[in-house]
Formats: structure tokens, C-alpha cells, sequence
């Protein structure tokens, strides 16, 4: 039976698009207005609010009101998981490259 973390499929999914990205970059420094996270891009505020909306349905942004003012925030913790996931691989790749480069080194001599 295949597990699937839902949690970590949504933080792949709301990552894996420039914009997203791009706009985590900018809530990882402090708390940013919406229309502030709109204006490097080249579309509408409705655009960008559904692509904030992906973000924090996948629990990586945090969106607070004070007035009429809609402040974004970043929550890295789903990151983490998805962090101690990719450290996972990366020591299942690293044994696997350890042992290619001593196997060509082999080869060559």
C-alpha cells in the first residue's frame, strides 16, 4: 500500500510555481501587505490573491486583516516536513554517488 502525506503533496504543489515562490521569498522577510506582494508582477490583484490563496491553503502563508489592509506572513513549518523529506533522498543519492564515483575511479586505473 502507497502512503501519501497530503500536507507534503500540498507544499510541492503550491511551491512548484515561480509566482508562489517568488512571493514566499518576499513574506520570509516580515509581513507584507497584499497589494505590496502585487505590484513586481505583471497581473491583476485578483491573480495574485488566488495564488496567495494556494499558499495558505497549503499552510505555507498566513493572512491577517487590520482594516482594509490584508497583511500576508510566511509559516515555514510545512517546509520543514517537506525538508526532512528531501534530506531523506538526499542521503539515499549521496550513498549512491559515493559509490559511482569509486566505481569509475576503479575503472580508471
Amino acid at each position: 500500500m502507497v502512503y501519501y502525506n497530503q500536507g507534503l503533496d500540498n507544499t510541492f504543489s503550491a511551491l512548484s510555481d515561480p509566482t508562489r515562490r517568488a512571493i514566499v521569498s518576499k513574506i520570509a522577510i516580515g509581513e507584507v501587505p497584499i497589494m505590496e506582494l502585487a505590484s513586481p508582477f505583471n497581473m491583476s490583484l485578483p491573480a495574485v490573491s488566488k495564488h496567495v490563496r494556494v499558499l495558505e491553503n497549503a499552510g505555507l502563508l498566513i493572512r491577517k486583516k487590520r482594516g482594509r489592509v490584508q497583511y500576508c506572513r510566511l509559516n515555514a513549518s510545512p517546509m520543514r516536513d517537506a525538508t526532512d523529506w528531501l534530506i531523506k533522498y538526499q542521503q539515499f543519492w549521496d550513498t549512491k554517488l559515493d559509490a559511482l564515483a569509486n566505481f569509475l575511479e576503479e575503472q580508471s586505473k
